[in-house]
């Protein structure tokens, strides 16, 4: 017997997974160049501004990844089918007929 107790999650479906994948590769490669590129101090007014930006994107992508995974999504078991409702803005179904095409 399965244990209905335990409920689905979204896992590594959750939006802020993808989130914080991204702004963490992109807090990487910032991370990268401000150690071992052209740091171009003289435009930044002394600031290492891809060091910095590269460690401010690896915090807020630990932050969406630890929020992922203290709060997960959870999945419902089961979901109502919609209705079709006139009033909605999308296309109706329409109804399948046994007409042959048209000549």
């Amino acid at each position: 017997m399965p244990d209905t107790t335990t409920k689905k999650t979204a896992g590594a479906f959750d939006i802020r997974n993808f989130i914080g994948m991204l702004l963490g590769l992109y807090g990487i490669i910032l991370t990268l160049m401000g150690l071992f590129g052209d740091k171009e101090l003289d435009k930044t007014g002394g600031i290492n501004a891809n060091l910095w930006t590269g460690l401010a994107l690896l915090v807020v992508s630990a932050g969406f990844m630890g929020w992922a995974r203290a709060r997960p999504t959870v999945v419902p078991d089961h979901v109502e089918p919609v209705i079709d409702d006139a009033t909605r803005p999308a296309p109706r179904k329409k109804p399948k007929s046994n007409k042959s095409k048209k000549r």
